[in-house]
């Protein structure tokens, strides 16, 4: 799977959930202060996800300082549900019952370990289906609302 990961800042901790994804086996295409230039946190939220809601890279991971700025903007873009999320259950939740595609973890709150345990939760969750799909299904409704009403 291609991953996209993106954050405004270069630290300990991306540098470790980096090197986590690829010893996954997973490709990476790397945005903001991973990539080659530092880039504000709106901007690198739009970038990840773009990348994933065009299909050329399957899900995302994104971090800002607090990861709400990076929650709120990639959630502006069509098809993406990008998820904060504080520990191991909240990523397995944001699977099953929101069928999350972009991870988003707080540069300030996030420890490696941590991350560690939230990337196994993230990756070993699928999409999940029946009691919740009929919710998902609702807030993809909604989305196609909104963009009905703003074209």
């Amino acid at each position: 799977m291609k991953i996209a990961i993106g954050s405004d800042e270069k630290t300990p901790l991306t540098d470790a959930v980096v090197q986590d994804v690829l010893a996954r086996g997973h490709k990476v295409e790397l945005y903001g202060a991973l990539g080659s230039s530092h880039t504000a946190w709106p901007e690198v939220a739009e970038e990840v996800a773009s990348k994933v809601a065009e299909g050329k890279c399957q899900e995302g991971v994104l971090f800002c300082w607090t990861g709400t700025g990076v929650s709120i903007a990639a959630n502006k873009v069509p098809g993406i549900r990008a998820a904060l999320c504080f520990d191991a259950e909240m990523a397995r939740g944001s699977r099953l019952w929101n069928h999350a595609n972009i991870l988003v973890m707080s540069l300030r709150l996030t420890s490696p370990a941590v991350a560690k345990e939230i990337l196994e939760a993230w990756f070993a969750t699928p999409f999940g289906s029946g009691e919740d799909a009929d919710n998902v299904a609702k807030v993809s409704a909604l989305e196609q609302k909104v963009r009905r009403v703003n074209a």
